[in-house]
């Protein structure tokens, strides 16, 4: 055991991040190891690989998603904003450069091959994006004078000129819905509210008009008669054959047939082996993770840590809604990973270096420490 008398780093550290939250990343870690096994050596095997080649590179890439997450959760909230913006720099600049040099897969420009390693630059953008414009927000609250909500504007406007020429607009339109939900948080007005709004449904309107393959999947929602639906009506049958209490552990038999069981349809893999009832343990798992941090958000007063928390917690939380409402058909199909569930090196590292800052963020700092992070920030507007 660590003795609260400890005046070492990690006793500090341990004594005084949420354990609890700490404790549902970890059953998460886990059940996606679990799910993993379950779900990806029939893909494996059908496209000619090692049965457990994609488990095997699960495991791997979490040996670096957890030390990221720890080094992540040790960070002040100083430092977290000047790695964050280091981070968005060279996420902007890869996501920028796949526009040129990625490899295409699906019609989409989404990768880029870093010496020798597959990256996907948007999902490290997403969490580093958020602590910008938390701090842009913060600065917006602490001085009117400082044009900080403009600098976040334009900052949305850049982003979302890249991801929508590679284009991915189920990222897109995650990126825009925290932004939204953090600047209703710092008080927009009501003509931003419809200003927005409108923006919003335009964008959509335009996707649907000029790119092919997102009227097709709006149209195969809204009336599956009109195209190929295999994907979700095979996620959907999953459910029904697994029940509540599924067929237990290798009896499922859809993911021998779902092209991507192992990584944006893993949910419905848990469905028909384990049932509905592990379904609703994982739906239970990110919903406490997303209520303890808005709960530690409300009852922060830096204006800072509050939005950052919340951005955090919110594109966790609504990440995890949207893969799961995909595998039910209640949303059109998108490619969104379930979080530390799915498949996906880039994926895994990005949300343990994202869930690393809500850990730091929500530790408990003695008052003297609040004080002189205030006083640090407070002089210098938007500098770190």
């Amino acid at each position: 055991m660590i003795s609260r008398l400890e005046r070492t780093p990690f006793a500090a550290w341990w004594w005084t991040v949420d354990r609890l939250v700490l404790a549902a990343v970890a059953a998460l870690m886990l059940g996606g190891i679990v799910l993993s096994l379950a779900a990806s050596p029939p893909v494996a095997t059908r496209i000619g690989l090692d049965p457990f080649y994609f488990v095997n590179r699960h495991v791997l890439y979490l040996v670096p998603a957890l030390l990221v997450l720890i080094a992540s959760s040790f960070l002040s909230p100083r430092q977290i904003r000047r790695v964050a913006l280091l981070v968005f720099a060279c996420s902007l600049a890869l996501a920028a450069a796949t526009l040129v040099f990625g490899a295409e897969v699906k019609g989409a420009r989404r990768w880029i091959v870093l010496m020798g390693l597959n990256i996907q630059p948007s999902e490290f953008l997403k969490p580093s994006f958020v602590i910008l414009i938390a701090w842009l927000f913060a600065e917006s609250t602490r001085k009117p004078e400082v044009p900080a909500n403009t600098v976040a504007l334009g900052l949305l406007l850049v982003v979302v000129a890249v991801l929508v020429l590679q284009p991915d607009f189920g990222q897109t339109m995650l990126i825009a819905l925290v932004w939204g939900a953090l600047f209703f948080m710092a008080g927009m007005r009501f003509v931003w509210v419809a200003g927005l709004a409108g923006a919003a449904t335009a964008g959509l309107a335009g996707a649907y008009v000029m790119v092919p393959h997102v009227a097709r999947r709006i149209k195969r929602f809204l009336d599956p008669s009109s195209g190929d639906t295999f994907q979700v009506d095979t996620a959907l049958e999953s459910f029904v054959r697994g029940g509540w209490f599924g067929r237990g552990p290798g009896e499922g038999t859809m993911k021998r047939v779902l092209p991507d069981s192992h990584a944006d349809f893993i949910f419905a893999v848990a469905a028909e082996e384990f049932g509905i009832v592990l379904c609703l343990v994982l739906v239970a798992l990110f919903a406490f993770i997303v209520i303890r941090a808005l709960m530690c958000a409300l009852r922060d007063d830096d204006p800072f840590i509050r939005f950052a928390i919340a951005g955090l917690a919110l594109l966790f939380g609504a990440q995890s809604a949207i893969n799961m409402a995909v595998n039910l058909h209640l949303i059109p199909a998108k490619g969104m990973t379930l979080p530390f569930i799915s498949y996906g090196g880039s994926s895994l590292i990005s949300l343990a270096y994202g869930m690393g800052m809500l850990l730091s963020l929500t530790r408990e700092r003695p008052r003297a420490q609040l004080v002189k992070h205030r006083l640090a920030v407070a002089p210098r507007g938007v500098a770190a």
